[in-house]
């Protein structure tokens, strides 16, 4: 996970995430939608996934 994709899923979580797939980008952004945290949140779960 390198600073920029921290700092992308901190202004613009759902483009952060781009390169994970559809679901996660779906996820991301109703989160994000739902609220600005949450999406921040979970974009940086999915980030520091290893196994992704």
């Amino acid at each position: 996970m390198s600073i920029w994709r921290v700092l992308l899923a901190i202004i613009f979580p759902p483009l952060s995430v781009l390169d994970k797939g559809c679901g996660s980008i779906l996820i991301v952004f109703i989160l994000w939608i739902c609220g600005w945290i949450p999406g921040v949140i979970a974009a940086l779960i999915i980030l520091n996934n290893p196994n992704r």
